[in-house]
């Protein structure tokens, strides 16, 4: 009866029908999953926004260089329904010590066992983006800038005859980077982490990388922290639950969570639902030893995210609520 009532009022025009939604984001996420528990967090949000039609996880890659990262993130990804998302490990990456949560993979349903059994994640990245739509890609960087770098290098392939660059132009509508520092941090310039530990990377990125890039700053992680509360209690609908328990053998305690990465994946998803401001246009640079610059340029591919008090409550309850929603199918 409710639907003839409402198939009435539709042909009548007492009320219009709902507009399609939009097309589920192609998403990219490259982490450097194992050296801070947000990366874990980051990753739930995708699975909570895919759930709800809004992206597409096309690929997961690795900037930590770990025989435990990618089982990890299998094991994330098997947890959330979707084991079968291709992981991707890089080689001689920058970071190689032990991570203090990704070793509770094993307890955890997944098929990969090492990172060295996945795929080269610069070969994963060029064979993802030669499947999409021109201009339609969207890649959360959380990590290091080392497999974008190296994808900048790559030459052509049996899935592309682009080199890396070119291939990227033509696939990649924005990334959506965790990096750099745009306030001082204790009255000084902060050499930010994902930017310090590759340096050259972070360098070229800037250099040569050929789409926009928006970037969330030091400081945004910092002012829109997840409360501990949403740590301790709204997770208890699995027990374990993966990602609570990274969080805390990262933590060994209940605190509020920093959501560096968290937010660069809230843009790439939703970046017209206000959530952030934006700068104006420029470039970013970063000198020797990791501290980030950005000069105001009408052309410039380069912005960064601005959050004002009103965006970060609203930030702090969205990213609660999207990283602590169950898999489908998990009733609460």
């Amino acid at each position: 009866m409710l639907r003839l009532v409402i198939a009435s009022l539709l042909a009548s025009g007492v009320i219009d029908e709902a507009p399609a939604p939009p097309p589920p984001v192609p998403l990219i996420y490259d982490t450097d999953m194992g050296n801070d528990v947000d990366d874990a967090l980051a990753l739930a949000v995708i699975h909570a926004l895919e759930s709800r039609g809004e992206c597409e996880l096309l690929a997961v890659t690795i900037t930590k260089d770990h025989t435990l990262s990618a089982p990890f993130i299998d094991a994330v990804n098997t947890f959330y329904g979707r084991g079968d998302v291709p992981v991707g490990a890089v080689r001689e990456g920058v970071t190689k010590q032990d991570s203090k949560f990704t070793g509770i993979a094993e307890r955890y349903p997944h098929d990969l066992k090492r990172g060295e059994d996945a795929p080269d994640a610069t070969a994963l990245l060029r064979e993802v983006l030669a499947g999409q739509a021109d201009g339609s890609v969207v890649i959360a960087q959380v990590g290091f800038s080392t497999n974008l770098a190296r994808l900048l290098d790559s030459g052509p392939d049996e899935h592309s005859d682009l080199n890396g660059r070119d291939l990227a132009a033509k696939k990649v509508k924005l990334v959506s980077i965790m990096a750099g520092a745009f306030k001082p941090h204790n009255d000084r310039p902060h050499p930010e982490y994902n930017v310090v530990k590759d340096i050259p990377a972070a360098q070229q990125l800037t250099t040569d990388w050929p789409t926009p890039i928006v970037y969330s700053g030091f400081e945004i992680g910092l002012e829109t922290a997840l409360p501990q509360d949403s740590m301790k209690f709204d997770y208890r609908y699995a027990s374990p639950h993966i990602i609570e328990e990274a969080y805390r053998h990262y933590n060994n305690d209940y605190h509020d969570q920093p959501s560096w990465d968290l937010t660069s994946v809230l843009y790439a998803v939703r970046p017209d639902r206000n959530y952030f401001s934006l700068s104006p246009k420029g470039t970013v640079t970063y000198d020797d030893q990791g501290i980030t610059r950005f000069a105001e340029a009408d052309n410039g591919l380069h912005q960064y995210l601005i959050a004002d008090p009103a965006q970060r409550e609203r930030v702090r309850e969205v990213l609660s609520a999207l990283a602590s929603q169950p898999p489908d199918g998990c009733v609460n």
